[in-house]
């Protein structure tokens, strides 16, 4: 036994001969280290020693080598219409006028903060809390966030009807937790923030230098107080906890000196007669805030609050101290992007589908959109079969869950209805106008849903965008054309092995299981919040979901760090799920029947490889630690190393042993879906 052992090792060790150029998981590899002790570092570590991370990032991966290939390609969209001379009002034109002002330095350090003088203005004219509250509220409709968090979307118990959200906002920081944590590290960042960010930005906008460190502690104690009644991460994923109903009467005698009705039309909304409020104690804060805080300490919130939001897009110096600090100091970056990359990322998150039409009629065949169709579709079968071979679900649930799979929508590549952006006016003059006429065009689109019909075919996401979701309410998947993408390889020279891992388990698998999650699993076929689970299997799904609570809890990410289980728990019942049944989708390939090996590596094995190429790279350890405190996902390594722990062909494909620092006893090992 000993001797078959150290073979497989060895084998592990020794690349063989390529039979199979350019193989996007075979040229990751890195031998030197054993499947069994770190998988990550195995698939993905070879590309890691060869590609460190870039100046300009926190963090470098496949997703930023595909970022790169888009923004190229967008950036021969945005020359090509820079040098159009289209009509006033024309896709073209609006793209090429967006551009030239982003690139328009001159006109931006000339310009200074002029372009936002009229908010400036209304915040420093304010006399009492009303005023305040009409000057934030202001603020919000071209795309400020400040203590007023409102949006219009569907109702989480009729997901008919289309309402108005109010959701907690204000803080400066990232989350909560960057207020009260005391290690050395969040400690170091909130005193960059208070100490020298803060009275920078509101120095940089003209304040001398006494009136600007005051007001930026006003600023802060307002953010502190309102992060005192902010939820936890954790606590933000309970659907019913955080849904709230409540008349117009009920809000206002929660919050007694705000006046909803005055607010509302100040935001330009429909009459409004019912809301869903996310936290009420957070509302509750605010209306003491109003009372607590002098005019001057809002001032000085507000200001910071609309410059510190404008300033990536405003003159070199607010530009470079935002990012010194939004950069460099929570995210690790040593470097800005240079301006024309900033600048089409800025135009693609506002403007992107205008983009988009562009980008799939160059770049994403009929053909690729069909594999990926069809791959969705087994998927859904294998969790059919997954559903009615459960051992811990009752029938009764078993039908629903049926049910409600069968329901999934499905939207892939792009999609068939683009959004129209024929009001939204774009021209050359300054930047920031453009970006805050882009923002309020994108607010009203939002707030003008209230009372209409659910329009299905609308895309939250465009197709240029490497990412994919699941949407509760909707009972759909999302998966843009550029999360199909594999960097410098054909879609038609992906084997199906890589190709099941990279998109059918890591993508599509894990977004239809999102539905069944912790929270997901609460809404119901037509993606209603409704409890359509019996109590006992409610209870059965609760225990195992623990096991992996327990699991991912365990993991010490960076110094005393560890992954919060709870926070992340619906990421990782994805994740897991995904693998499970892609595996048992692939087994049903010509590919995996056939057992031919690419490469030396077998079909099962390249599929455990491709899903791990979808979370291939590696992050600045200051990236890390905000991510554990602010992302509902695990980091890449874990995302891969932590499910493959709880899979018996992950075992059996790399002949992980007992002792090895993969293995998990088998009574630990989790099994959901």
């Amino acid at each position: 036994m000993a001797i078959f052992i150290a073979f497989i090792l060895c084998a592990y060790q020794t690349k063989t001969l390529i039979d199979k150029p350019n193989d996007p998981v075979y040229e990751n590899l890195d031998t030197t280290v054993s499947p069994g002790t770190d998988f990550f570092m195995y698939a993905n570590g070879g590309w890691i020693k060869r590609n460190p991370i870039p100046a300009a990032y926190s963090s470098w991966g496949i997703g930023n080598v595909v970022q790169e290939e888009i923004r190229n390609r967008l950036k021969k969209i945005n020359d090509d219409a820079l040098k159009a001379n289209a009509p006033k009002g024309s896709d073209t034109q609006k793209i090429g006028d967006f551009y030239y002002s982003g690139l328009d330095s001159a006109g931006i350090e000339k310009a200074g903060i002029s372009p936002l003088q009229q908010q400036l203005n209304l915040i420093d004219q304010a006399k009492d809390a009303a005023d305040i509250i009409n000057a934030a509220v202001v603020l919000t409709t071209t795309g400020t966030r400040n203590i007023i968090g409102v949006r219009v979307s569907q109702d989480d118990k009729n997901s008919s009807k289309m309402m108005v959200q109010l959701g907690q906002a204000g803080l400066g920081l990232p989350n909560r937790d960057y207020y009260f944590k005391t290690d050395a590290r969040t400690t170091r960042i909130r005193n960059d923030y208070t100490g020298k960010y803060l009275p920078t930005m509101l120095a940089l906008s003209g304040w001398d230098e006494q009136k600007a460190l005051a007001g930026a502690k006003s600023a802060y104690d307002i953010e502190k107080f309102l992060a005192d009644s902010s939820r936890k991460l954790e606590n933000l994923r309970d659907p019913y906890r955080n849904y709230n109903k409540m008349t117009i009467a009920q809000l206002s005698s929660l919050t007694p000196d705000i006046n909803w009705t005055t607010l509302f039309k100040t935001l330009e909304l429909k009459p409004v007669d019912t809301v869903i409020v996310g936290q009420p104690e957070y509302y509750r804060a605010v209306n003491q805030a109003l009372k607590t805080f002098t005019v001057d300490d809002w001032k000085a919130y507000l200001r910071l609050k609309l410059i510190i939001s404008n300033a990536p897009y405003l003159t070199n110096a607010l530009a470079d101290e935002n990012f010194r600090f939004t950069g460099k100091v929570l995210r690790g970056q040593k470097e800005q992007l240079p301006r024309w990359k900033r600048v089409l990322d800025t135009e693609n998150g506002l403007m992107g589908e205008l983009l988009g039409q562009l980008f799939v009629k160059e770049y994403f065949p009929e053909k690729s959109k069909e594999r990926y169709v069809a791959m969705v579709e087994a998927i859904r079968q294998a969790y059919r079969e997954h559903i009615m071979k459960l051992d811990w679900m009752s029938p009764e649930t078993k039908q629903k869950a049926l049910v409600k799979l069968n329901a999934v929508h499905p939207k892939v590549g792009y999609p068939d209805q683009w959004k129209d952006f024929s009001t939204l006016d774009i021209s050359r003059d300054p930047y920031v106008g453009n970006v805050m006429q882009a923002r309020h065009w994108a607010y009203l689109v939002n707030i003008n849903k209230l009372g209409k019909p659910i329009n299905h075919k609308e895309w939250n996401m465009t197709p240029q965008t490497y990412n994919a979701n699941y949407s509760p309410s909707n009972n759909e998947i999302t998966l843009p054309a550029a999360q199909f993408l594999i960097p410098g390889i054909k879609d038609e020279d992906v084997d199906d092995a890589v190709a099941y891992g990279y998109v059918a388990a890591s993508t599509i698998g894990h977004e239809i299981t999102h539905g069944f999650d912790d929270e997901g699993r609460q809404f119901d076929a037509k993606g209603n919040l409704k409890a359509w689970w019996t109590s006992q299997d409610s209870v059965k799904f609760t225990q195992h979901a623990q096991m992996l609570v327990n699991q991912f809890s365990s993991y010490v990410v960076l110094d005393s760090l560890h992954v919060n289980g709870k926070a992340t728990l619906g990421e990782n019942i994805a994740d897991l799920g995904g693998i499970v049944l892609g595996i048992d989708a692939f087994k049903k390939t010509t590919q995996y029947k056939e057992g031919k090996k690419i490469n030396g590596l077998t079909p099962m094995q390249r599929f455990f490889l491709g899903y791990a190429l979808g979370w291939l790279g590696h992050e600045r350890d200051e990236a890390l630690a905000n991510q554990i405190l602010t992302d509902v996902h695990s980091p890449g390594f874990l995302r891969v190393n932590g499910p493959f722990s709880d899979v018996p062909e992950f075992y059996e494909a790399f002949h992980i042993q007992k002792g090895d620092k993969m293995w998990l006893d088998p009574d630990k090992r989790v099994k959901i879906w």
